[in-house]
């Protein structure tokens, strides 16, 4: 598979690193120092985009590789606002498009067990949820894409939750989110489900960037033959 990286920092690398273990290959590689080389011509040998950038960036981006009929993966957050545009120019250029929050396997592990527990505790009234999510102090959005995956989770398989809010503004339908800045934390979630009798808590922590590369490169590999958008539970098929 040939890949075309968009986004080339810390995370661009990681899948670099991880993409060639697996005998894949990277024809391109487009940062901010070479914009002009995303381009039709520069991308021909590619099969698929990943796009990992920046919440300001990632529309264009995946916008242009749509245009190009490439199928693109893309894991930046804090832009989906624009999601259903991309579904329909998706479906447009006849391509392929998906998008997580986070792409480690272990995480959306973490999204099905999480939706499953609010399901069994729509009956227990006693209970009550909040997300705690820990990050390191380079991480441009907060409440993070996956806390709020998690809290999205909850609500549509609790029939009291309406969404989600930060922790100091609390409110009685919403699920309360804490996001910590701190060191170089890769990213720890933490879900408790808290009443005056016990607490249940799952938990989710990252050792570093290899689980989301490898995840990515999952992905990239199913929606290379596909059409369509897809999300990680169509790839782990759960």
């Amino acid at each position: 598979m040939n890949i075309a990286l968009v986004g080339y920092g810390r995370m661009g690398h990681e899948i670099e690193e991880m993409a060639l273990k697996m005998g894949h290959k990277v024809v391109v590689r487009i940062d901010v120092e070479n914009q002009d080389d995303f381009t039709p011509v520069k991308l021909a040998d590619a099969n698929v985009i990943i796009e990992f950038t920046t919440p300001d960036t990632a529309f264009r981006n995946i916008v242009k590789g749509l245009e190009m009929r490439i199928p693109v993966v893309s894991g930046t957050t804090g832009w989906l606002k624009h999601y259903d545009e991309v579904v329909k120019l998706c479906r447009k250029y006849e391509t392929s498009f998906i998008h997580s929050s986070n792409f480690s396997i272990g995480v959306n592990i973490l999204f099905r067990i999480n939706s499953e527990l609010a399901r069994l505790m729509a009956g227990q009234k006693e209970y009550r949820p909040a997300i705690e999510e820990i990050h390191h102090v380079k991480k441009l959005d907060a409440p993070s894409g996956t806390a709020i995956v998690l809290a999205d989770g909850i609500k549509a398989h609790h029939p009291y939750f309406e969404g989600w809010c930060n922790a100091e503004n609390s409110k009685n339908n919403s699920i309360p989110i804490t996001s910590v800045r701190e060191g170089s934390v890769p990213g720890i979630h933490v879900v408790t489900w808290d009443s005056e009798i016990d607490a249940i808590t799952i938990r989710h922590e990252s050792k570093g960037r290899k689980g989301l590369a490898l995840g990515a490169i999952i992905a990239a590999e199913f929606i290379r033959t596909r059409r369509g958008v897809f999300t990680m539970a169509d790839v782990l098929g759960f």
